[in-house]
């Protein structure tokens, strides 16, 4: 690539575009990487993400196979070249980084490499990262390096915008994490109220029995029986506040089985009968889920605390290309009109907002005393 005046902006304002479009820090990670490479038309490049003991948290390259990534071995540490990106903030563009005195040799798998051009990803004093370049793909006498001051100068911008990117990407994920972590804690707090519901149960109950011990043993016995499924029942509440205090599995999992989860510990949770089904359904893009699988928790909250429901039912369905979700209560109703009027949105706005967010539409469907039913339909991807 022959970079005169201006000629590499274009190609910088699309790598630019293409790293806004992802949220995720590692998807991130990979668009700056491979929109560096082809910018400069490099053999190879890479982008460390340093971590606080000396080597690296996240390490991604481009131009180098799986194959030869896993013969390589483990990541690099922070030494020679890349400590001097990361610790000083500094540029570098070399003719052959080989023959620079830091320079300390590398795996036997590691590609061969000469012409090097590296710079710091940083937001203000903080330092996020290094990305380098390598083996430039052009003509040039024995010696000389192939990247050039112009190269240096769209990567520099490339790597400010970089920087934004990947702030944004990290605060993204920080605030999913505080969602999740909410979720949790009201979740938890509701695990919490059954198992103490239980545990006074059986403490009554033992009290009971040790009454009757003496002048009615039949009963003391049946009474006995009863503290055994009280204590199996509040052992099971226990194990499903473990499970539930877990980090949330829809990355792992996929959306059918955390909802089925989720049914299941509410299920042991609640008086209410809570039952979960699944038709179909395909594989969706991760903020459709994501969105999906709140609105079915905030709606299964309003209908365990709110409707006074005897059973809830959870369905999620291919519809299309996309899935629509269904929650079911036959509990008391409401007029969504009067809510409305009244200013009590019942987690609604919240609700249409996450729809609305990923393309999705959101029905609520709902009479005084004839249950209520929140729909979602999201298109699919």
């Amino acid at each position: 690539m022959t970079n005169g005046p201006g000629a590499g902006i274009p190609a910088v304002s699309s790598a630019i575009l293409a790293m806004s479009r992802h949220l995720e820090v590692r998807d991130v990670l990979k668009t700056i990487v491979a929109s560096a490479r082809e910018l400069l038309d490099a053999e190879y490049a890479a982008l460390g993400v340093p971590d606080d003991h000396g080597g690296f948290a996240q390490f991604v390259v481009d131009g180098v196979s799986e194959e030869q990534w896993k013969a390589i071995g483990p990541l690099p540490r922070q030494h020679g070249i890349l400590a001097a990106m990361l610790h000083h903030a500094t540029p570098e563009r070399l003719a052959d980084v080989r023959e620079d005195p830091r320079f300390g040799g590398w795996p036997a798998a590691h590609p061969d490499m000469s012409d090097f051009l590296g710079l710091p990803v940083a937001d203000g004093d903080e330092i996020l990262g290094a990305l380098f370049l390598a083996n430039k793909r052009c003509p040039k006498p024995a010696g000389s390096c192939g990247f050039t001051a112009e190269d240096e100068r769209l990567l520099g911008i490339l790597a400010q915008h970089a920087a934004i990117a990947l702030t944004n990407a990290r605060l993204y994920e920080r605030s999913r994490e505080l969602t999740i972590a909410g979720e949790r804690a009201r979740l938890a707090h509701e695990l919490h109220d059954a198992v103490a519901q239980k545990l006074f149960s059986l403490r009554l109950t033992a009290q009971a029995a040790t009454a009757l011990v003496d002048r009615d043993p039949g009963r003391a016995k049946d009474e006995l029986h009863q503290v055994a499924a009280l204590a199996a029942e509040a052992a099971d509440e226990l194990r499903a506040a473990v499970v539930e205090l877990r980090p949330a599995a829809l990355d792992e999992d996929g959306l059918v089985a955390t909802l089925r989860s989720q049914a299941q510990v509410l299920d042991r949770a609640h008086t209410a009968e809570v039952t979960f089904d699944a038709h179909c359904v395909r594989a969706l893009p991760s903020s459709q889920e994501e969105a999906l699988l709140r609105v079915a928790q905030e709606a299964l909250h309003n209908a365990l605390r709110h409707s006074g429901a005897e059973r809830v039912e959870v369905t999620l369905a291919r519809h299309g290309q996309g899935a629509l979700l269904k929650v079911a209560d036959d509990g008391c109703g409401f007029d969504p009109g009067a809510v409305r009027t009244a200013g009590r949105h019942l987690g609604l706005v919240s609700m249409r907002d996450r729809a609305n967010g990923v393309g999705g539409v959101l029905t609520v469907k709902s009479e005084p005393g004839k249950g209520t039913a929140v729909e979602m339909e999201v298109p699919g991807g």
